[in-house]
Formats: structure tokens, C-alpha cells, sequence
């Protein structure tokens, strides 16, 4: 018997890869005897499929666990939509790195499975909430569970603002733009931006500058419950773009203001059992694998 009633699916759009594996899923659940829907969307390009489906906002309502099959991407936008609704989410990786996605292709039946028969882990991640005022009033707005991310948009020149932090200046600073990251989006944008990796279960934010003019900027961490406000300053004819999680799209103009914080929802990913986030870095990010205690 399955420890979970119904299950939701949804996959990658456009990806021939996501569709095969998603069809190897539904071919293993339905062996299972266990119940699913699909998401609309995620139906329309399964034609062989006679499974129900229903709106990603059903499938919350309707499922007790959701199965996303795709890249660290497809569960970012599924994730933010779920937020709230503690239903948890399982991954299937179709994309390049999948730290968020962890079950591989070829291990479809046995780590689903597993899961199906209750031995899995599961946690919790927070979200960040992020509105743009101008002139007192709010014109833009975004959710993230990785990121959000002042840049310059389509030029590439340096953009100037202030930070604080609660009722704190922090600095006034020119750079190519500022990553605010949770710990889940520690392991994407940001370490590309030279900013630490920091465990999942970490309640903490962590601002990281890209590019800044002066080298003695790092990235700061700040307690989770930190309100983040930056004032966008004079560009010279750029108006910098604020996106969260590459996806929401914020104009700003010079007076600017962004507020970030964290949101009191969360989402549930569970993974399968002996999880380990540190073998998921070694894997992914390539770092030297077990040298048996001996100094290399």
C-alpha cells in the first residue's frame, strides 16, 4: 500500500525528456495501483496518457504528494505555486544540475518506490517576498524560493543604490546588481556570484554583490526575519531590473524602493532516504569524493 493516496504530476513543458519520463512514471504508478493527476498543462503534451488532470491549483487541493519531473526550474515554479498548502514535493531530474531534483531517470521505479512505501526525508524551505514602491506606492511584486536579483537588465553597466538592513545603512554601493538568496538558492545564481554555500537548514539570508566597484565588498548573512530595503539610485539612463527567480520581471527607475523579506509560508520537498547534502555538492559541484580520512 502506498503511504500517499494521490499524486500529483507534473513535467517540464516543451521537453521530449521530461514526456518519456513521465510516461516510465505513470506506466509504474498505475503497477502500483496508485491514484494521480496530472497538471494541465503537463497533460497536453502526453497524448498516450489516459490519466485524469486537473489545474496546478487542483492538484493541491486534490494530492498529497506532487511528483515534478524536470529541472530545478519546473520545481522552483511549482514550488512557489504550492506555497502554503504543506504538500510536499518530490523531484525528477530532466535538467543539468538538479539540486532540488534528486531522483535520476534511470531510478524512476526503485527511488519512487521507496517513497511510495514511506522511507523517505522530508524538510521544509522558506520563500522570500519582495515589493517595489514608488512613491509610497507598491507597482511590482514577486515570490522566490532561490533568489531575487537586482541587475542592469539588457546593458551592461554598473548600477548604483543603497542598502539597509531593518533601520541600518549598510552602504551605498555600485556594482553590476545584488543577489538576495535563501540557503536553497545558495547553490545557483549566487555561488556563481562568489557567495557561500550554505546548508538548507540554515535560517538565514544571504546578500551577495556582483561585480562591486569597491573589492572590499563580500557577501553579508543576515538572520532570516532581516528586512532587506534597497533605494535605487541614479543610473544615468539605465533602469535596473529586479527578478525573482529569474522569472518576475520589475522595471525600477532612481527613488526606487525594494523591500525583500521572508514570506511566512513554506514549501515541503521530501527526498528519498539517506539524503545527504553534502554528496549531492560532491556530485554536482565536483568536489574530491571520500579520500578515506587520508590528507590528500
Amino acid at each position: 500500500m502506498s503511504h500517499f493516496k494521490c499524486i500529483g504530476l507534473v513535467g517540464r513543458p516543451g521537453s521530449d525528456a521530461a514526456v518519456y519520463s513521465l510516461q516510465r512514471l505513470i506506466a509504474f504508478l498505475k503497477m502500483r495501483q496508485v491514484k494521480m493527476l496530472l497538471d494541465s498543462d503537463t497533460a497536453e503534451g502526453i497524448t498516450t496518457s489516459e490519466a485524469p488532470h486537473c489545474s496546478r491549483a487542483m492538484l493541491a487541493e486534490r494530492c498529497d504528494l506532487i511528483i515534478v519531473v524536470g529541472g530545478d526550474g519546473s520545481l522552483l515554479s511549482t514550488g512557489r505555486a504550492m506555497r502554503g498548502t504543506n504538500v510536499p514535493l518530490l523531484g525528477i531530474n530532466r535538467g543539468r544540475l538538479g539540486f532540488l531534483t534528486d531522483i535520476s531517470p534511470e531510478d524512476i521505479e526503485s527511488r519512487v518506490g521507496a517513497v511510495l512505501d514511506g522511507q523517505f526525508v522530508d524538510e521544509e524551505r522558506f520563500l522570500l517576498e519582495c515589493r517595489v514602491y514608488r512613491q509610497g506606492k507598491v507597482i511590482g511584486s514577486g515570490t522566490a524560493l532561490n533568489d531575487v536579483v537586482l541587475h542592469p537588465g539588457q546593458f551592461i553597466r554598473m548600477i548604483e543604490f543603497e542598502l539597509y538592513i531593518g533601520h541600518q545603512f549598510v552602504y551605498r554601493q555600485r556594482s553590476d546588481g545584488l543577489i538576495i538568496s535563501t540557503p536553497t538558492g545558495s547553490t545557483a545564481y549566487a555561488l556563481s556570484g562568489g557567495g557561500p554555500i550554505m546548508h538548507p537548514s540554515l535560517d538565514a539570508i544571504v546578500l551577495v554583490p556582483m561585480n562591486p566597484h569597491t573589492l572590499s565588498s563580500r557577501p553579508i548573512v543576515v538572520a532570516s526575519d532581516s528586512q532587506i530595503r534597497i533605494v535605487v539610485g541614479d543610473q544615468r539612463n539605465v533602469d535596473p531590473h529586479l527578478t525573482c527567480d529569474g522569472q518576475t520581471h520589475i522595471v525600477t527607475e532612481e527613488g526606487d524602493e525594494i523591500i525583500v523579506h521572508k514570506r511566512p509560508e513554506k514549501i515541503r520537498l521530501i527526498h528519498p532516504a539517506g539524503h545527504d547534502f553534502y554528496a549531492v555538492c560532491r556530485s554536482k559541484l565536483g568536489w574530491a569524493s571520500d579520500s578515506g580520512g587520508k590528507i590528500l
